[in-house]
């Protein structure tokens, strides 16, 4: 009996040792599929991305123009946004200015807050904060509003009606993003400065017109020009992931939400990127 209870625990133990190998495996074999999975997402969305892109750069060039439909867009996404940003702005500059001061104070240069304050803004601190506000707001509608239509079924009524829904919808939204977020990032420029003209103000005392001197003095064209130039890149990607995400989106309300959560996430991820590589470039340039 011993000897029969012996041999039936060796089995039970072998048979539970397989059990663990085999969900080990199992396991193992789960994680490998989800991270092909996860590749060929990613690699099925940079090519259809790319796609879009290609196919919006073959609808701006040719006939017929939404010129109305392009200025609608303009002013929903550039003039609607402006409160946002402008509070941003000078919120911005306000605290980086009350933040810099004990610092500078130590080594007796507060009288170069406005140089440090303009430079840091007008090169990295402006363009990529109201952009990423932009794709949070302007991102998030666009995509929403495209879904929702997609779900609606609107946009196949405007291709029964005879009207192309992607020069309508896609290409006048791409290019209101590429022109506005660039204006938006010069209006949120100036605010910053008179924030930080504020907040120097605050426990010193500066006249405006020495403090934008000094702005003035401190700035170079290596500064403002590049800056300037990677934001229409930061409106393109804002809008072109947006009318992406909104143009494919899936069917049903749960989309219409994905739609606008994706949009915000990799556009600000695209903002990220291309700021990387225009540092980069810029780096190059100025050596």
């Amino acid at each position: 009996m011993i000897q029969k209870k012996s041999v039936l625990n060796n089995k039970d133990s072998v048979i539970s040792e397989k059990k663990i190998g085999n969900d080990k495996a199992l396991a193992n074999e789960t994680s490998e599929n989800s991270i092909i999975q996860s590749i060929r997402f990613f690699f099925t969305e940079v090519s259809l991305i790319t796609l879009f892109t290609i196919k919006f750069f073959k609808q701006v060039i040719f006939p017929p123009y939404e010129i109305k439909e392009f200025l609608k867009q303009c002013y929903i996404l550039g003039y609607k946004s402006l409160p946002l940003v402008s509070i941003t702005g000078f919120i911005m500059g306000l605290v980086l200015t009350i933040q810099a001061r004990p610092t500078m104070a130590e080594f007796g240069a507060e009288s170069w807050i406005p140089g440090m304050v303009a430079v840091s803004i007008i090169r990295e601190i402006g363009p990529v904060i109201t952009s990423l506000i932009c794709a949070g707001k302007i991102g998030s509608s666009i995509g929403a509003e495209l879904a929702s239509m997609k779900v609606t079924e609107q946009i196949d009524a405007m291709e029964v009606s005879g009207i192309n829904p992607f020069k309508y919808l896609v290409v006048t939204r791409i290019l209101a993003t590429t022109l506005m977020i660039p204006v938006l990032t010069i209006f949120s420029d100036f605010i910053s400065l008179y924030g930080s003209y504020a907040g120097v103000n605050i426990t010193g005392e500066i006249s405006i017109k020495l403090f934008f001197s000094q702005v003035f003095a401190s700035l170079d064209f290596i500064d403002v020009i590049p800056a300037l130039i990677k934001t229409f890149f930061f409106g393109f990607a804002i809008g072109l992931i947006g009318c992406y995400k909104g143009f494919n989106s899936d069917k049903g309300t749960e989309g219409v939400g994905a739609s606008a959560n994706s949009a915000v996430v990799i556009g600000s991820l695209l903002i990220f990127i291309i700021d990387m590589i225009a540092v980069q470039i810029t780096s190059l340039i100025s050596t």
